[in-house]
Parts: C-alpha cells; structure tokens; sequence
C-alpha cells in the first residue's frame, strides 16, 4: 500500500533484475505515450519545454548534451518489456537492471557496429540528464516531483576494443511504479522499425488514444500540442499528409476529415490479450507447461502471438485450446532452432 491510501501490487522485488527473457513483448508507459516528453529533434536539443493539457503539467529541461530523444526513449521500452515480462512471470523486479547492450541493440532493430555502442552511450547520457519536473500520475500516485528518466547507468564490463557489453540502469521511481501498476501497453514490434521520430510519437499517441477502438478523431491543433512537435502548424499538416501517403504507421491507418480533423482507423491485423477476445483463458498448469517447454521465453508475449495466429486464421474452432497453444509453443521454439 503505497501513501494515500493508494493500493500498489504485490510483487516480488529484489536488489536488481537481470534482463535475460527471450523475445520480451514490447512496452510503452502510459504516461510518456500520452504526453510530449521526448525530444522530435534529430539534432541536440536544448530548449526548455513546457506543456499543459487538462490538468497534466510537464517542464523538460536538457543537460548541456541535450533532451533525451524519442529514439533514446528505446532504452527504456526494452528495460519497461522486460520488468513485465518477469512481473508477468512472477519473478522478483529490481529498478536497477543489468542488461547486453548487444542484446538492446538487436531488440529495438539497430545495428551492433561500433558507432552503435557510441551512440548507445550517448543515449543514456541524455536520458541521465533530462529532467522532467511533472504531476503526473503512475501508479495511482500523483506527486509533483523532479527526476531524471533514468537515475544512473553504468559500465560494468568492456570488451576489448572498448564497447560497452554489460550495463547496469537504475530506472526513476516514476517509471518503476508505472511497471508495478502496469500502466503499460503492448507495441508493435514494426515500432523499432519508425525511423522518422514523429512517425513514432504519432504511433504512440494512437496506440494509446485508439487502442482497439475502430477509430480514434483528433484535430490538427490538439494533434501537434500532444506530439511535442516545434513544427508550425502549416507545416506539421503537410508532415501528417505525407505520413497518409506513406502509410507506413503499424496497427493504424490515418486518413484526413473535414474541420481540420485526423482520423486513426485500426487496421485489421491489430490485437491485443484479451480474454474475453479470442479462445478463452489458458489453465495455471499450461502456462507452466509452457515455461517448461520454452525456458527464459515471455510466455504471455507468445500467448498474445498465438491469439494473433488464431484471429489471421480465421479464428477456427478448437478442440482444446490449451493444447493449441502448447503446439504453438512447441512449433515458435522449433523455429528459433
């Protein structure tokens, strides 16, 4: 129970948390996708930003090295998609992680040159030096507090040439209860693959905004205040166009409506865990079956992959739908080789 009265959940902690679950499922927070708190900008980024929308107040100000950017945000969505795949497990979590940088690199699709380990520590510089000063809720909690997106990192081994191979991250206190409290959502894997960093802050604000809802309507204007965007408005309006034409974004479509208004229509291939969509809820006993069968592997990330196959399939009926998904496992693991 946390201060307040405000309930958190009781999980398993421990001094710190190895990150080694295969193919963990992309995570967002809930409350850096609602709100602009990364940097949109290719180049250091010194401004002082400052936002407000229905009661939410935010100040960002860089260290000399800049605002952390929306692509250094990647650090974050692979420490937030592990913690929930050992929450999800039940294994104890730790704010501090110890992770491969090789194994970072690979999952939010960079590439592992070495000019990729420099930016890499770059990355975590400015995610060190970036302070948010903010009301917002995680957890159930509003405090009106400063801190960094990340308290500290280390070094803790080098190879020979000098590249970072293991690094230790202590994530703030912010973002650690939004882990607690799962005040998370599943991202497309396609996500790592947004090159252009308002194509990525767009897809964040339509994941949370949509989510599985048919269609999401939101004017220009409120559009480029939530996305964080400098851009005039003018401009940012021919951007959303071309990203129309290019209709590149995952899970979504974008069209434009009269009024100066953008829609998000849920493309066909999007879905998410639900129990009460798809085959029904799997017993305790397969779930272990499954850890048994595929060890250090995020069992719910397959579940929501094989519920995926079910729906593209054309969500066939199922004789045993445990067993379904044990052959699943069994045949995702055969792959992987």
């Amino acid at each position: 129970m946390a201060g307040d009265g405000v309930f958190m959940p009781e999980i398993p902690r421990s001094d710190f948390f190895l990150c080694d679950i295969f193919d963990a499922i992309p995570k967002g927070d809930l409350a850096t996708m609602e709100h602009p708190i990364f940097s949109l900008s290719t180049r250091p980024d010194l401004r002082v930003l400052k936002y407000e929308h229905n009661g939410a107040q935010i100040e960002v100000t860089p260290s000399v090295k800049g605002l952390a950017t929306i692509h250094d945000k990647d650090i974050l969505i692979f420490c937030i998609s592990q913690l929930m795949g050992a929450v999800n497990a039940g294994r104890a979590v730790s704010r501090r992680l110890t992770l491969t940088a090789h194994d970072l690199l690979q999952a939010t699709n960079r590439e592992t040159s070495g000019d990729a380990y420099r930016r890499l520590t770059e990355a975590f510089e400015r995610l060190a030096g970036t302070r948010i000063k903010t009301n917002l809720t995680t957890g159930g909690l509003e405090v009106t507090s400063g801190f960094g997106l990340i308290e500290s990192w280390e070094i803790l081994r080098k190879a020979r040439g000098g590249r970072m191979v293991s690094v230790a991250v202590t994530l703030s206190d912010w973002l650690f209860r939004a882990v607690l409290s799962k005040s998370v959502l599943t991202l497309s894997r396609d996500y790592f693959r947004l090159r252009k960093p308002l194509e990525r802050r767009i897809y964040e604000l339509a994941r949370k905004h949509c989510g599985r809802q048919e269609s999401w309507r939101i004017s220009v204007e409120t559009l480029l205040k939530k996305s964080g965007s400098a851009s005039p408005r003018r401009v940012f309006r021919k951007m959303i166009r071309d990203m129309i034409a290019a209709d590149t974004l995952p899970d979504y479509a974008i069209s434009e409506e009269p009024g100066d208004l953008i829609r998000f229509h849920l493309r066909d291939k999007m879905f998410e865990i639900s129990e009460t969509a798809g085959p029904g809820a799997l017993k305790a006993e397969t779930i272990e079956h499954a850890r048994a069968l595929a060890p250090g592997w995020d069992i719910y990330a397959l579940e929501s992959e094989w519920r995926a196959f079910w729906v593209t399939s054309g969500r066939p009926r199922l004789r045993s739908r445990d067993a379904a998904f044990l052959g699943f496992v069994k045949s995702r693991q055969a792959q992987a080789g």
